[in-house]
């Protein structure tokens, strides 16, 4: 079943932030939104996760199990990388494997907190982490803001690699991410 947004409106306060947005999402298929910031794209993504609820209008078919990159990175910062990973990964976490992911994204660092890397490291973490969670559909807001273009390609190729035919739903300001990783473009 694809995911359906209908007539979405979402205000705060006075400022409407979704006029009747309606959109189709396919399932199993890749999504990236684009639009002029301030537009409601990142509410649009709380609203389809269940973290907001719309004033009206309706999103049907997500997915249960949701995992996500947030525009912040949403770190245990006292935490090494592997630690952060595993929180998602459940009881039976294999650190091993959550190595090699961290790793073939260029992080290699595992005894240091995430709290010490730099932007663009905490980025990839919180990706692996997304990635690795057990989930059925995974948002990613702005997910490569904060990469230079060479770990960009590289971040995408992991992405591309493994999502293993979840839906993908990713809000960017830019259209070679969205080029880059094939994916339908909605813009609001």
């Amino acid at each position: 079943m694809d995911i359906v947004v209908s007539d979405l409106v979402k205000k705060f306060g006075d400022n409407l932030v979704l006029d009747r947005f309606s959109a189709t999402m396919e399932r199993n298929g890749i999504t990236c939104i684009m639009g002029p910031s301030g537009c409601g794209k990142t509410t649009l993504l709380n609203i389809m996760m269940g973290l907001l609820h719309p004033d009206s209008g309706s999103v049907e078919g997500v997915p249960h199990l949701k995992s996500a990159v947030f525009q912040e990175d949403r770190l245990c910062e006292a935490f090494n990388a592997v630690s952060n990973v595993a929180l998602v990964c459940g009881k039976k976490a294999d650190k091993t494997q959550i190595k090699a992911h961290l790793e073939s994204i260029g992080i290699d660092d595992f005894a240091k907190p995430v709290g010490e890397f730099s932007g663009g490291m905490k980025r990839r973490v919180a990706i692996v982490r997304a990635i690795m969670a057990r989930s059925d559909i995974i948002f990613l807001d702005e997910p490569f803001k904060g990469l230079d273009e060479n770990t960009r390609d590289e971040t995408i190729g992991y992405i591309k690699d493994h999502i293993g035919g979840r839906t993908v739903i990713m809000v960017t300001h830019n259209a070679d991410e969205v080029k880059a990783l094939g994916g339908r473009l909605i813009e609001m």
